[in-house]
């Protein structure tokens, strides 16, 4: 338990220590990063769907949108005005 609990402290105080860094940004610097972690969030979150995707973890879900197209139940997104 000793090693968990060396790690999670060095953690926070690793955590701890980049929250006040971001607090001393000024608003300009804050937008930039704010823009990195939305990107890299995104990026993160592309990788995870190709990895599920390729291993079929959403075979289910396209077979659904697959029937539901076949049976005219989709319609367009955004709607056309």
């Amino acid at each position: 338990m000793g090693w968990i609990w060396r790690w999670y402290t060095a953690l926070m105080s690793r955590v701890e220590q980049i929250e006040q860094a971001i607090d001393s940004l000024t608003p300009e610097e804050f937008r930039s990063l704010a823009e990195w972690v939305r990107e890299r969030d995104q990026e993160l979150w592309d990788r995870q769907m190709d990895k599920d995707a390729a291993a079929g973890k959403l075979d289910a879900l396209f077979a659904e949108a697959e029937a539901e197209s076949r049976a005219g139940l989709l319609k367009e997104w955004p709607a056309r005005p």
